[in-house]
């Protein structure tokens, strides 16, 4: 189970003012890393609408810290093209990868617990309800960015808060479906007296009681 650090959000915050001096809104990217570190984000994603950003690079920061993996979604070649000249030397530290953000979500990185989704993608709703809970015990973290350029996004059953950092950010965290509880009751008839015990059973999601 990960547990908060606000030691390691803080040298991270302070990496990323460093790596990100001529970056277009390094407020918002100190809080990404942070937020990331803090965390112990081993697997980290960030879906791109055009080319890679700050976002990016915070995760970069972040992974020298926590010594996970970055893997930038890009939409085309173009975008791949660019994102590498405007990341420099940090390119090297990113797994690029072109292709469709939702069907990548729920095939190849399954386990991501630290996701970033660019506001600005069509259907990107849809892709964050595609983020899966991750391995963690805490689940996964979905941040949105560029939020005020679409306005609220996804919504019901999630604890979403929308920051004024930036041009805004989106953030929730998506619990692992093997931590949300159900119930079945059981009736038990005994041989002897013939009297019925019921019983309530609690079992994780997606488990039942063979007969």
């Amino acid at each position: 189970m990960a547990f908060w650090s606000a030691e390691n959000a803080t040298k991270a915050y302070l990496k990323t003012l460093k790596m990100g001096q001529n970056a277009k809104e390094p407020n918002a990217a100190e809080f990404i890393s942070a937020l990331a570190v803090g965390n112990n984000a081993q697997l980290m994603v960030a879906a791109c609408a055009d080319a890679a950003d700050y976002t990016t690079l915070a995760l970069v920061a972040a992974a020298h810290q926590t010594g996970g993996r970055v893997i930038c979604i890009l939409p085309g070649t173009e975008q791949l093209r660019s994102s590498k000249q405007i990341l420099g030397y940090d390119a090297c530290r990113v797994e690029f990868v072109v292709g469709d953000t939702r069907n990548l979500l729920l095939s190849r990185y399954t386990e991501a617990d630290f996701v970033l989704i660019d506001c600005n993608l069509e259907n990107h709703e849809g892709m964050v309800r595609a983020v899966p809970a991750g391995t963690k015990r805490n689940g996964a973290v979905v941040v949105g960015y560029n939020a005020f350029a679409k306005g609220s996004w996804w919504s019901g059953g999630s604890k979403t808060q929308l920051l004024p950092i930036g041009e805004g950010l989106l953030v929730t965290r998506i619990k692992p479906n093997a931590l949300v509880k159900r119930s079945q009751w059981i009736v038990k008839v005994d041989k002897c007296t013939g009297e019925e015990h019921v019983f309530r059973v609690r079992f994780p999601q997606g488990k039942g009681i063979e007969a």
